[in-house]
């Protein structure tokens, strides 16, 4: 590592700054994935029989900071080593910035939250896995390289880049879906299941083959959690703890659930479109709002009075979602002749998509799905220390900061997964 560099700075904190003026335009290269070697080529630090990563995260509104440990070797040395190393985590601290109802996130405001939040989080999570000497103690930083929005990404590799220098500390580049997925597998021990990603960000179904987490299906245009929060946006609903997470409450309340409105479903062989449905009850909303008694769907056409709620808009609105994503993944699961769906990223924490996945699963022969809690499911530090612990284990660092420049469309099929069997 570059630690020549260290002495320029007395305190973290400088070295941020000054990193974070200094930039670095240099491009990054299509090729992604290090070569990479035979299991724990790099030993860990100090003779320890464990390794320690510190992940941080912020490709979207949420900065998170984790600490995992793993132990040496797995329990069987020719086993996968993601699914079978027993990690131990250490600290997973996160902090949201979050916006006004009826308001989105932009990207320079994301990024200066970040920056204003990023080297406390990290001290925090120091503190909180009794972590005194990281030189000594942290074998690698691992940082979000993509995908997401660019501001934010570029914020925290800053913060990544800077205690790599203050620390001696090689980094390692996380691909955000691989985090999601690798972190769903570790904490459910999903040995091989079909993986739904769904997040603010991204629509994804993913199975695994060859080295690869291959995709299957994905949205066409916007992802589900963006088009939630769109809707939420519309209705001026607050965006904490999170525009999704109001909608599905909104949804459990509907009076009227055999009012189910009628909206577009656009399935197109393994792929989704929700921007259609995004703008068919965008204007059924302000109709509503608007008291537009002519719109039949919302008002009786005999008495005028209203037989349809925001409630039942946001039901409606979840259940047209949730059984395109049931279709998709389930044609996907019977390709690939598997049982088990992994749902992950921040919708994953939505109970009734949880609900419908597991309905169809017992009616493919028992089948099984596994989904985290929003400790996990939501954007955080953990995800991105657990998968990038397991590339480094794999000899997979950056070698050269040029390597760090964040890639805003990174695709989860351009990850080589040396890790997996």
């Amino acid at each position: 590592m570059m630690s020549s560099r260290v002495t320029i700075f007395t305190s973290c904190n400088d070295a941020y700054i000054y990193l974070l003026r200094e930039g670095n335009s240099q491009a990054f290269p299509n090729a992604v994935g290090s070569k990479m070697v035979n299991l724990n080529t790099i030993p860990p630090k100090n003779g320890r029989d464990y390794y320690i990563a510190l992940g941080l995260e912020g490709s979207a509104n949420k900065l998170g900071v984790g600490i995992v440990k793993h132990p040496l070797l797995p329990k069987h040395a020719n086993s996968d080593l993601s699914y079978d190393c027993e990690a131990e985590m250490l600290s997973n601290i996160r902090d949201t910035y979050v916006t006004p109802p009826g308001e989105g996130f932009l990207p320079r405001d994301t990024a200066r939250h970040h920056r204003n939040w990023c080297i406390r989080l990290i001290k925090q999570a120091l503190a909180e896995a009794d972590i005194k000497n990281p030189t000594l103690d942290i074998d690698v930083i691992c940082f979000t390289k993509g995908p997401g929005m660019g501001a934010p990404l570029h914020s925290v590799v800053i913060a990544a880049r800077t205690c790599s220098l203050l620390w001696d500390v090689p980094l390692v580049g996380v691909n955000h879906c691989i985090g999601h997925i690798e972190m769903g597998r570790e904490i459910t021990k999903a040995q091989n299941p079909v993986v739904l990603y769904v997040s603010g960000g991204n629509t994804q179904v993913i199975a695994y083959s060859e080295k690869r987490y291959r995709i299957f299906g994905e949205t066409l245009d916007i992802a589900i959690g963006n088009c939630l929060d769109r809707f939420a946006r519309t209705l001026k609903i607050p965006n904490e703890p999170s525009p999704g997470y109001n909608i599905e409450q909104l949804a459990k309340k509907a009076p009227h659930k055999e009012n189910l409105v009628e909206l577009p479903y656009t399935v197109k062989g393994m792929d989704l479109s929700m921007s259609g449905i995004l703008a068919s009850i965008d204007l059924l909303a302000k109709d509503l709002f608007k008291g537009n008694k002519k719109n039949k769907i919302l008002f009786d056409k005999t008495t005028g009075e209203q037989k349809v709620t925001v409630e039942d808009l946001c039901y409606s609105l979840q259940e047209n979602l949730f059984a395109m994503l049931v279709e998709i993944t389930e044609r996907a699961m019977a390709h690939v002749n598997s049982n088990q769906v992994l749902i992950v990223g921040g919708v994953g924490c939505n109970v009734r998509l949880q609900e419908m996945m597991a309905q169809m699963c017992k009616d493919r022969a028992n089948g099984q799905v596994h989904a985290t809690d929003n400790r996990f499911c939501i954007d955080n530090g953990v995800m991105i220390a657990q998968a990038g612990l397991l590339e480094y284990r794999m000899g997979g660092i950056v070698k050269d900061f040029s390597e760090t420049v964040v890639t805003q469309k990174f695709r989860t099929d351009e990850v080589y997964a040396a890790w997996r069997d």
